[in-house]
């Protein structure tokens, strides 16, 4: 026999799930629908199928193809002018229908038995057979009242409560026979459940009604679409699940990791190529698709995620339907019943409520609480740059093709015959994108000099040794598993400005570049003697350090090593070096900084070290131990460095960013010194400190000595602390101790993007009669310290620092004042 599929249908109540494919193709359990209808065909032993399509015909055509992977033959009948209707569009098939045949709709899930309705419609010797149903709630659906015999006497379309009379339905599915297709008219659009059979119904001819034993679901909204799924895996209904049941209830694909305390609640289905990281929760009814990443820490309890959506650490997805390759960032929540279409990108710590629709490629800002429907808005994000480079998620957000398109934007922002140099970590992500970056360099003409793996530090030392007109450092960030950034550099190897960001960013968004031809390919070479040169320019600052006296330190490197060359620098200088863990681990259960800061406190204490450091990864960040093993970061290690170096430079300048503690003032003071402070931004601080004459400067445990060069050195710095307590004769303990107290608070409030400039308009009127600081954000003096009001430049949020004289509590109550006033400015916007 032969069988009509019906698969014209655009999916209007499933959107925003259907804005770019048909109906038919939204995926069951990792199968299209119109997947399962052609297996239930052929298992019934229909070998010829029509294919009817009018949305997006092509979409269907390149899943099914001929139909051989499905055992059937298939031709394809497309409306291509104008939908002829459900009856209309067969009618335009009649010349291929000499014989019984059977139409299905392509937007239900069911495992009737086909046979037998069959049998019944020849034992009947029927012109047409309706297959019936019989629901809890008929109000969807076409209501049909047959007789003692099955003979259908009357049927209403979708009927109101009042005009009920039966729970037995239509189901879509009809066994006719050829010749009721003479009744319908050609090229006109006609409807079987309001046209043809009213009219067979009037002529008295011979049609009836099957009522089928079974599953039957009409996917008709996105409640039973979620629905049709834990369906599935409950066992209602009989279809061929595309993977294998691996335990009781849990079928998976190939190819899957499942890190170490994961948790599988049966029934739950995870498609092939998944990552599942540690600690992650999978509760039942969860729908995996292929190529899904989970993150650690991860709670997902009844969401269809489908293919190549990543979900990151500690996000929480409740009943919801997830699109394809969807990013949701890192403790962001999608609940009950929200749906997000594909391409679209979750930010950090967003909400989405229960039933919130975003339709496809938006991004939702983090910190955002979507209480509305996002239809329309921003498609993708108008900006490549955030607060250090470019940044994003490996393989999600940066990828090796958008790293090709960096490069060229940038090459081309430089232009044709420049030099610039690519650096990067050893991470074998870092090393992926730096290829590709290089790559699109190439491509418009711009020569690379590669350093392959060198830290950060020597990167920007060696850009103006070179003489090139910029670089390139690729890295993860420590703090972020799997997130790499792009800083680029300036030709003083200083972070570029935003108007050369802005540059970059036209050219990348605009695609305005010119490829090189054959002869003017960039060339790519390898610079020799790079840490040479950096370790000579090193050890020229500390020319009379070794006969001061000698010390120990203890340096830590996490297993995040940047750079090997410190101990022997140290060395030179007569510092004595005791390194710890000083290989690169993968593993980050191995790389819990709390813990290793807690051997490297045992460890100084044990050797009777003067000091120990941790370091970054990249080289740029320390955390320092004193000599009692006690921990000095952040403002306290900003205040102690700045206090040493007026100490060794009476009268000295030290640049501090906007945010840093009232205290360093004080210091400066005791020591005939002065604080330049400047914006928040690293290309701020290191410009300042280049342009000021600045003896020091640095913030948030990254330091800045220009003299040598103006980007952030953590091997440096830890030369400068040995030098300096060297020669001072001191113990770092004793240093600490003469401190004052920092009574500074931090706080991150989450904010809209576009309610950010509003609320800064209201804290400055607000204050327009008190003193206020517009440097960088809103700074207010009152109350006997200062609160700084300060945008994030990237994500939702704003940060609020206070310091208050009277101390942290002061401190921490003015800082929860504000912090009220800006939640009542919120709430006032809607």
């Amino acid at each position: 026999m032969k069988a009509v599929l019906m698969a014209g249908g655009s999916g209007t109540r499933l959107r925003p799930l259907t804005c770019d494919m048909p109906k038919p193709m939204v995926p069951i359990v990792n199968r299209p629908i119109v997947g399962h209808i052609l297996n239930l065909l052929k298992r019934h032993g229909f070998d010829d199928v029509i294919l009817t399509l009018w949305y997006l015909p092509q979409v269907i055509q390149n899943y099914v193809k001929d139909g051989a992977e499905f055992g059937v033959h298939v031709k394809y009948a497309i409306e291509a002018d104008q939908p002829l209707g459900t009856a209309g569009s067969v009618k335009a098939c009649q010349p291929h229908l000499d014989e019984t045949f059977l139409i299905i709709s392509g937007d239900s899930l069911t495992d009737f038995d086909l046979g037998a309705a069959i049998r019944y419609h020849k034992e009947k010797n029927a012109i047409a057979t309706l297959v019936l149903t019989r629901v809890p709630n008929p109000l969807e659906f076409g209501v049909v009242i047959t007789d003692g015999e099955g003979k259908i006497t009357r049927f209403l379309e979708k009927p109101t409560s009042s005009e009920v009379f039966s729970d037995t339905v239509n189901t879509g599915i009809y066994i006719l026979e050829p010749s009721v297709l003479d009744f319908l008219p050609a090229n006109a659009s006609s409807d079987f459940s309001t046209d043809l059979f009213p009219l067979l119904l009037a002529k008295n001819l011979p049609m009836y009604g099957y009522i089928a034993d079974g599953y039957w679901c009409d996917v008709g909204n996105l409640e039973t679409y979620r629905q049709a799924h834990y369906d599935v895996l409950s066992g209602h209904v009989k279809v061929d699940i595309p993977y294998e049941q691996r335990y009781d209830g849990v079928w998976m694909g190939e190819s899957v990791v499942i890190e170490p305390g994961v948790s599988l609640e049966a029934p739950l289905l995870v498609g092939n190529n998944c990552y599942i990281g540690r600690n992650a929760q999978l509760s039942a009814n969860t729908v995996l698709g292929d190529n899904v990443a989970v993150g650690e820490n991860s709670s997902l309890k009844r969401p269809i995620v489908w293919n190549g959506s990543y979900i990151d650490a500690a996000v929480s997805l409740r009943g919801c339907t997830v699109g394809r390759n969807v990013t949701v960032k890192r403790e962001a929540q999608i609940l009950e019943g929200a749906v997000i279409a594909d391409e679209c990108i979750v930010g950090e710590k967003a909400v989405i409520k229960p039933g919130i629709k975003v339709w496809p490629s938006k991004v939702i800002d983090p910190g955002v609480i979507l209480m509305e429907s996002l239809i329309w808005g921003a498609a993708a994000q108008q900006s490549l740059f955030g607060a250090n480079g470019i940044a994003g998620l490996v393989n999600v957000d940066i990828t090796p093709e958008r790293a090709v398109k960096i490069g060229a934007a940038y090459g081309a922002s430089l232009g044709m015959g420049k030099s610039v140099t690519v650096s990067r970590d050893q991470n074998p992500a870092s090393r992926l994108i730096s290829r590709a970056l290089v790559s699109g360099l190439l491509s418009v003409g711009v020569n690379v000099l590669n350093l392959d793996d060198t830290p950060v530090p020597i990167a920007r030392h060696q850009v103006p040794s070179l003489g090139v007109a910029g670089g390139v450092h690729i890295r993860l960030d420590p703090d972020k598993e799997e997130q790499v950034s792009i800083e680029f550099l300036d030709t003083k190897g200083l972070t570029v400005a935003s108007s050369v960001e802005k540059k970059i960013e036209s050219a990348y968004f605009k695609e305005d570049f010119r490829r090189a031809k054959l002869h003017e390919v960039g060339e790519m070479s390898y610079p020799a003697r790079i840490r040479e040169r950096y370790q000579e320019a090193f050890l020229e600052e500390f020319n009379a350090f070794c006969a001061i006296r000698p010390l120990r330190v203890v340096v830590d490197y996490a297993f995040l090593i940047g750079s090997v060359i410190l101990p022997s620098l140290l060395g030179r200088l007569g510092v004595e070096t005791v390194v710890l863990n000083a290989y690169q681990a993968h593993n980050p259960a191995g790389r819990d900084k709390g813990r290793l800061l807690q051997q490297l406190s045992e460890v100084v204490v044990a050797l009777k070290a003067d000091f120990g450091v941790q370091m970054d990864g990249n080289g740029e960040r320390i955390v320092l131990v004193d000599n009692r093993g006690h921990l000095i970061k952040d403002n306290k290690l900003l205040a102690l460095l700045t206090r040493m170096v007026m100490q060794d430079q009476p009268g000295a300048l030290v640049a501090v960013p906007v945010m840093a503690p009232a205290v360093l003032e004080t210091l400066a003071e005791q020591q005939g010194g002065r604080i330049i402070r400047t914006k928040a931004s690293a290309r701020s601080l290191m410009a300042t400190a280049k342009e000021s004459g600045a003896a020091f400067a640095g913030y948030g445990g990254r330091f800045i000595f220009p003299n040598f060069h103006a980007g952030y050195d953590a091997l440096f710095t830890t030369a400068m602390i040995a030098y300096m307590l060297a020669k001072q004769d001191r113990a770092i303990a004793d240093i600490v101790k003469e401190l004052p107290p920092i009574p500074t608070q931090h706080e991150a409030v989450p904010c809209q993007l576009e309610q950010k400039g509003r609320v800064m308009r209201l804290f400055a009127e607000a204050n327009l009669h008190g003193e206020i600081d517009l440097m960088d954000g809103l700074k207010i003096h009152a109350d006997g310290g200062w609160v700084l009001i300060l945008p994030d430049p990237v994500d939702g949020i704003v940060h609020l620092y206070a310091d208050a004289h009277g101390g942290t509590d002061q401190s921490r109550q003015l800082l929860e004042r504000y912090k009220e006033r800006m939640a009542g400015m919120l709430a006032a916007g809607g």
